[in-house]
């Protein structure tokens, strides 16, 4: 599945999709959380909140 196909899927609440996409872009949320060399957790997942909020607002 390509990555449009996966997006319209998690914008249409398939939990399977979603978690696709925050698996995809984990590498990148556990950098940006990140802070004086320490990991944030809280700030992580504040990121993966947020993340999850963008593909609800992404237009297609």
């Amino acid at each position: 599945m390509n990555f449009k196909e996966l997006l319209i899927r998690a914008k249409q609440n398939d939990i399977a999709a979603v978690e696709e996409l925050l698996n995809m872009y984990t590498p990148l949320l556990v950098k940006e959380s990140i802070v004086d060399g320490t990991f944030d957790k809280d700030l992580y997942q504040e990121l993966c909140l947020r993340f999850m909020n963008c593909i609800e607002k992404f237009e297609l």
